[in-house]
């Protein structure tokens, strides 16, 4: 084994719902970054630091998840689009995530376009690969080709693993020699602050539907060691309408107590110590034209 050591950043952008979040929570080896069947669960860019040996020496794969890309109308929206794309400049390698069973869609032909003028390599990830017959694989990756020359192509299951490994490897033998930016033992740059009101989220857009997830943010107001082990968690949800806290808490309550218990034994499970979770729901109309909302949550507003 060479006794180099490479680092580099690689960024997944890709349309809403290609699987970006699940590909690296995959590649991380353990959660980092929220997923739900809904698109656009993604608002901020999510840092998963990866150690791979092989070959090439030691290296540490800088993975990026961005927003998924739309056409923007809110600040937040603009925001999210806007932190997607600057992921891809700044990179030094551009993972474009495409939804296979999906396939040329609009925004896909649209982001495959813009790619084109990457200074920067750019490889192709055709994600789901297990849902698409491999007849319909080849076409989709010559139509793609044709819009943005890729300087690789991997076909993957990111929910399933299969693949994945051999991206990594890639990624890991492709990154740029030079020291490694974070320390051996870190798997992210993520608070657990940011984490616990991350994990609720995910179960908003797991437990309500239509408008509400889109709605919704949520805050970390207090975190509290305790002297057993445990932490204590008291966190805000608020709402952009009066009528989505009502949707929010449920019937007597039994939506937001589901919300909770979900969320408690995932921060739990990820934090693998006990935690107390406790919950309030805050109507704030405009939380997402607030600039200083999303700078807090890494996001450059307008």
């Amino acid at each position: 084994m060479s006794g180099v050591t490479r680092c580099g950043f690689a960024a997944i952008i890709g349309a809403p719902n290609a699987g970006k979040s699940t590909l690296l929570n995959r590649l991380a080896g353990q959660k980092l970054a929220i997923v739900s069947p809904k698109p656009q669960t993604t608002r901020f860019r999510v840092l998963g630091i990866v150690p791979r040996e092989g070959a090439w020496g030691r290296a540490q794969v800088l993975l990026v998840d961005t927003p998924g890309i739309f056409s923007p109308r809110r600040m937040l929206d603009r925001a999210m689009v806007r932190a997607a794309w600057t992921g891809a400049t700044d990179a030094d390698i551009t993972l474009f995530l495409v939804d296979a069973e999906r396939g040329l869609a609009d925004d896909v032909r649209t982001i495959a376009a813009r790619l084109r003028e990457a200074a920067r390599p750019v490889w192709l990830v055709l994600n789901k690969v297990d849902l698409v017959s491999p007849p319909k694989l080849l076409p989709l990756t010559a139509k793609l080709n044709e819009l943005t020359p890729f300087g690789e192509t991997f076909m993957i299951s990111a929910e399933k693993g299969d693949g994945v490994e051999t991206l990594l490897d890639r990624l890991a033998a492709a990154m740029p020699e030079g020291p490694f930016l974070y320390p051996e033992d870190e798997l992210t740059d993520q608070t657990d602050r940011l984490l616990a009101a991350e994990i609720v989220r995910e179960q908003i857009f797991r437990q309500t539907h239509e408008e509400v997830p889109y709605g919704t943010t949520v805050e970390t107001e207090v975190w509290e060691e305790k002297p057993d082990g445990s932490v204590v968690v008291r966190l805000a949800i608020c709402v952009a309408r009066e009528g989505q806290k009502a949707i929010i808490i449920g019937k007597g309550g039994a939506r937001l107590k589901a919300i909770g218990a979900a969320a408690r034994t995932e921060l739990a499970k990820e934090l693998e110590r006990p935690v107390h979770l406790f919950l309030t729901v805050l109507h704030r109309p405009g939380w997402d034209e607030e600039k200083d909302r999303l700078r807090d949550l890494g996001l450059e507003p307008d």
